[in-house]
């Protein structure tokens, strides 16, 4: 038995967010199963499982975000849980219903909870949020974070420099049975904008602040109690930020990947003293960027002693990033990276 207590999990996503979270199930002893689409049968998150199932054709409504294609995938490969990465499949009250009344575990808080709280699906973009891991003891690791949306996307975010009380609606969460991860946007009176489940892109700033896996976190709320596994184990809060790199071929439009990605290579191409830098690609060079699903390429994270050193570290990452065939924000990115190094106020922040 792994030590989080679930032996094989079904991971319902794709993408980065996707290798990421294969990438931890492998550190964590816990067996992975991937789907794809027609596709995208060849792509990164499918070669890097133990294990991977067909859901459908290309279009999302066919596979990704199928419900009834995902728990049948899930009975077929013989998993004991369903792992949903997206906030859109974390968020589904009936996906979440269907894997419960399929005998399986379900990776995220019970079906009634998502419909009050949080059946929609949103990826949180709102200027101001919070991160958590929930359990009936109430919110752990609580990380505040602040968010760039230029063009509309959160594509950059980070935790404050000063100290930000905690929303007393997020202190309820427990209370009404959410379990596992939760991010929260808040809106401009204090209250909540956006609850979402699973693996939203800000996760990553949870990890890198308090030195933990999210996806141990995860497993850890939809397992049986066991009385013999030590509490998850953190470091002294830093510093993080967390960006996203997303193709802007236009819409619809498939690309190639040439060059390689952060996060694909064997080593992370920034070493510094007293910071940490994780890089999770989506792709690696010859792989298909098909225009059917979303453009994220990779997500880059940074712990440090100070916002400005975390942000300075990612903006090197990304500077370091070869042309890698498909047109990209990165430059953009770096933009709002670097009023951060300069202790600037971002723009939407």
């Amino acid at each position: 038995m792994a030590q989080v207590g679930i032996e094989s999990v079904l991971v319902a996503g794709r993408g980065p967010a996707a290798c990421g979270v294969i990438a931890s199930c492998a550190r964590l002893d816990v067996k992975s199963v991937a789907v794809h689409s027609e596709a995208e049968r060849s792509a990164r998150h499918v070669r890097m499982a133990d294990q991977a199932v067909l859901l459908g054709p290309a279009p999302a409504a066919e596979s990704y975000l199928a419900v009834d294609r995902i728990v049948e995938a899930a009975q077929r490969s013989g998993v004991s849980a369903v792992l949903p990465v997206p906030p859109a499949l974390a968020g589904n009250a009936r996906l979440a219903a269907a894997v419960r009344d399929a005998g399986l575990l379900w990776v995220g808080p019970d079906p009634d909870v998502l419909e009050r709280l949080g059946g929609d699906g949103v990826e949180p973009a709102s200027e101001r949020g919070l991160l958590a891991w929930v359990t009936r003891d109430g919110l752990q690791f609580p990380t505040p974070v602040l968010r760039d949306r230029a063009a509309g996307i959160a594509r950059v975010s980070w935790t404050p420099d000063d100290a930000v009380p905690v929303p007393a609606a997020a202190r309820r969460l427990a209370e009404v049975g959410w379990r596992g991860l939760v991010t929260v946007g808040i809106s401009p009176d204090g209250e909540f904008a956006e609850v979402a489940a699973g693996f939203s892109l800000d996760i990553a700033v949870l990890e890198r602040a308090h030195g933990v896996d999210a996806v141990e976190l995860a497993l850890r709320s939809a397992a049986p109690p066991r009385s013999d596994v030590p509490a998850p184990a953190s470091t002294p809060w830093r510093s993080a930020v967390a960006v996203q790199l997303r193709a802007t071929l236009p819409p619809g439009e498939a690309g190639l990947i040439s060059g390689r990605l952060p996060g694909t290579g064997r080593r992370d191409p920034i070493r510094r003293v007293g910071v940490e830098l994780v890089a999770v690609g989506g792709y690696e060079p010859g792989d298909r960027l098909d225009g059917w699903y979303d453009a994220l390429l990779a997500t880059v994270s940074a712990a440090a002693p100070t916002t400005a050193a975390a942000a300075r570290a990612v903006s090197d990452a990304l500077s370091a990033v070869p042309e890698v065939g498909v047109p990209h924000d990165g430059p953009e990115v770096c933009e709002v990276l670097q009023r951060l190094a300069d202790r600037h106020a971002v723009p939407g922040a």
